[in-house]
């Protein structure tokens, strides 16, 4: 008896976003959960400039210690083509006469991107293209809930708790500053928080407690997205995070954690850098301190928010709360948590190989589901309007 093939799983990381430092740590970590007696994982890197590679030296994290990664033996050039017969990765697509380009079938993308190009509907709209399975939420998905603004606005329609807020574009700001600032005064008191709206890991968020510090939180936030919320800061209260996994009716949520070191909110350094071991190591307290009544609310309102934005896959849903005064806010909901919150499921006994290979299966399932759609409809539609006269265009000599 033949062994059984092993799963093939493009772990993609990089990518041209301000997050690309995170992504690929959080690629790495994601390759390392596999088992390699069940997958082969074929790294993908995509470059600060967009570019696409592969080969096995990206799977080491010690290759990017310098700039020299791309120039490493065995790293090759690489797309994912869209074109449904390839169902995977062109390796060497401008290869020349000497080199062929090779076509290297994959079963399921698994993409640790942050942020831009990766998290916002991007990249899963070149899945969907190609007919492969992914991780994580699908285009819809993604994309709403990379915009602060558009999270806000369904979430408020199906009932969940957010905080008010308005937003500004970038034109408005630059082309009448001091009435923005009016307009703002008028509707909050200080302090205020300043976001991009598409942006995450606290890169470009500013907190104000003066005129002065709006105006240049504002012209922050300014040179990373052309819409920029403004929403009031909870003084006094604690941050609560929670992650979800599942896709449809099965949809479970983890033990819940409170971060204790954001006097003012998380720095991208204490998110990220603090340790070198990601999220894990920022100082937290896990499972959260909080009734068993509040952490019962949490979780049902993480799950009901998940399905509300049409998640699957996973996410960390972070919460800004006064568990004394029953005062719950949901205030981000990231579909590709920095580390895979791999932190929150092993207090509920899922090890990170667990949870990698339960996210494969989500992939597989979601896929299954959507092939039973019809796309190929036939109709004589062009029969009839040849017949009613519509020429093709004429082409020039």
């Amino acid at each position: 008896m033949s062994a059984q093939r092993r799963i093939m799983v493009a772990v993609i990381f990089g990518g041209r976003s301000v997050e690309h430092d995170v992504s690929i740590v959080t690629g790495h970590q994601i390759m390392n959960a596999f088992p390699v007696e069940q997958y082969e994982i074929v790294p993908v890197y995509i470059s600060r400039d967009g570019r696409w590679f592969t080969g096995d030296a990206l799977a080491k994290l010690d290759s990017f210690k310098d700039e020299g990664v791309l120039r490493r033996d065995g790293i090759r050039a690489c797309l994912l083509s869209p074109d449904t017969r390839h169902h995977g990765l062109i390796v060497d697509p401008l290869a020349g006469r000497l080199r062929k380009s090779e076509v290297k079938r994959i079963d399921v993308a698994f993409p640790a991107l942050h942020g831009t190009h990766g998290e916002d509907g991007s990249v899963q709209g070149l899945f969907e293209l190609a007919d492969i399975p992914y991780v994580g939420c699908a285009t819809l998905g993604s994309a709403l809930t990379n915009d602060k603004i558009m999270t806000k606005q369904v979430l408020r329609q199906a009932g969940i708790p957010v905080l008010d807020d308005h937003w500004v574009t970038r034109d408005q700001w630059l082309d009448a500053p001091d009435a923005v600032l009016d307009d703002l005064l008028k509707r909050f008191e200080f302090p205020l928080f300043i976001k991009p709206a598409t942006l995450g890991s606290s890169i470009g968020i500013g907190r104000a407690d003066s005129e002065t510090l709006l105006r240049a939180s504002i012209d922050i936030a300014a040179n990373f997205d052309r819409r920029i919320l403004i929403e009031p800061a909870v003084t006094d209260g604690i941050e609560i995070n929670c992650s979800v996994i599942g896709f449809g009716d099965g949809c479970e949520a983890s033990t819940l954690e409170q971060p204790v070191s954001w006097d003012e909110f998380l720095s991208y350094e204490d998110k990220y850098l603090r340790g070198g071991e990601g999220m894990k190591s920022a100082e937290r307290l896990v499972p959260a301190p909080i009734s068993p009544e509040f952490t019962a609310r949490v979780k049902q309102t993480s799950i009901a928010a998940f399905k509300a934005v049409d998640g699957r896959g996973i996410a960390r849903i972070d919460y800004l709360a006064r568990p004394e005064a029953n005062a719950l806010y949901l205030n981000e909901i990231n579909t590709m948590p920095g580390s895979l919150a791999f932190y929150l499921w092993r207090e509920d006994g899922y090890k990170s190989s667990d949870l990698v290979q339960k996210l494969v299966q989500l992939a597989r399932d979601a896929h299954a589901e959507k092939r039973r759609n019809i796309y190929d409809y036939e109709t004589n539609l062009v029969d009839v309007a040849s017949q009613r006269g519509i020429k093709g265009r004429k082409t020039v000599k």
